[in-house]
C-alpha cells in the first residue's frame, strides 16, 4: 500500500496529479490538519510530528511512503533510518533530478518562507551542478489564495507577477515550484514568469521519477477494490471544500489521531 503524507492539504496535489494517470491507484493519505503549518515549529518538533505521521501510516499498513511536504522532507533521512523496512521518497530530490535533466543554467526557486530560509533547494543544486547560478524567492501568499480558491482574478495575476518579478528580471530559465500547493497556480505562474522558463513542479517531477524507479508502485487496482482513504488529523469546512476542488466528489474524509 502507496502512504502519502503532508502536513496539511498540499499534498494533495500529489495525489490529484497521479490520479490522474492511475486512476485505479490505491493509497492512503494523511493530512496533519490540526497542527498546521509545520514551517514555523522548531526542527524537534518537525521530527517529532513527521515520525508520528509516519507511524499512523505504517500501522495503516502502508509498505512505501511519499513525504509530500517539502519541511518534512528535511527529516526524511532520520525516518529512513527509524523506518528501515519502509521506502520512502521525497519532493525534493526527483524536483532537483529534473532540473538536472533541464540543463538549465540560471535556476530560480519559490516556496515558502521556511523552505527558502532553510536553503534546502539552493545547497543541493549547487553541490549537485556547481556551474549553475540559484535564485530563491519566498512566496508566502501563494498557499492561502491557492486554499481559498482565488486563482483566476485578475488582482491575483498581479500578486503573482509581483512576487516573481525579480526572478524574471533575473533572467532565470528554469523554475523550480518548491511548494505542493504551486501546482494549482501553474498556469499563471508561467504566465507571469515567460515562456522560455523551463517549469518543475514536485507532483510532475515525482511522478516521473517513481515511473523509472519503482513502477510497480504505480500498479493499478480494479475499480472495485481500489482503496483510496483520505485521513486528516482536524477535518473542517476548507478541507472538504478543498477535496472537492481538487479531487471532485466521491471521497469520505476520516478524522483520525495521531
Amino acid at each position: 500500500m502507496l502512504g502519502i503524507f503532508d502536513s496539511g492539504v498540499g499534498g494533495l496535489t500529489v495525489v490529484q496529479y497521479f490520479l490522474r494517470r492511475k486512476p485505479g491507484l490505491s493509497f492512503v493519505y494523511l493530512g496533519d490538519t490540526s497542527r498546521v503549518p509545520y514551517g514555523n515549529k522548531s526542527l524537534e518538533t518537525i521530527r517529532r510530528y513527521t515520525m508520528e505521521g509516519v507511524r499512523f501510516l505504517v500501522d495503516q499498513g502502508a509498505t512505501d511512503i511519499i513525504i509530500a511536504c517539502n519541511t518534512m522532507s528535511l527529516c526524511v533521512e532520520e525516518v529512513r533510518c527509524e523506518f528501515p523496512t519502509i521506502r520512502f521518497f521525497d519532493v525534493i530530490e526527483p524536483a532537483i533530478e529534473a532540473v538536472e535533466r533541464s540543463k538549465g543554467k540560471r535556476i530560480g526557486v519559490i516556496g515558502t518562507r521556511a523552505t527558502i530560509q532553510a536553503g534546502v533547494y539552493q545547497e543541493r543544486i549547487k553541490q549537485r551542478m556547481s556551474r549553475v547560478d540559484v535564485l530563491a524567492q519566498a512566496c508566502p501568499l501563494f498557499v492561502p489564495l491557492v486554499e481559498e480558491g482565488e486563482t483566476d482574478r485578475p488582482e491575483i495575476k498581479r500578486i503573482v507577477r509581483r512576487m516573481l518579478h525579480p526572478l524574471r528580471q533575473a533572467q532565470i530559465d528554469t523554475l523550480i515550484l518548491g511548494c505542493t500547493h504551486y501546482p494549482i497556480l501553474q498556469e499563471v505562474i508561467a504566465q507571469a514568469i515567460g515562456k522560455r522558463v523551463t517549469i518543475i513542479d514536485s507532483p510532475a517531477a515525482l511522478y516521473a521519477m517513481m515511473e523509472r524507479t519503482a513502477p510497480n508502485l504505480l500498479d493499478e487496482d480494479d475499480s472495485s477494490t481500489a482503496q483510496r482513504r483520505l485521513c486528516f488529523t482536524d477535518v473542517s469546512t476548507q478541507t472538504k471544500a478543498i477535496v472537492r476542488r481538487w479531487l471532485g466528489h466521491g471521497f469520505e474524509l476520516e478524522r483520525v489521531n495521531l
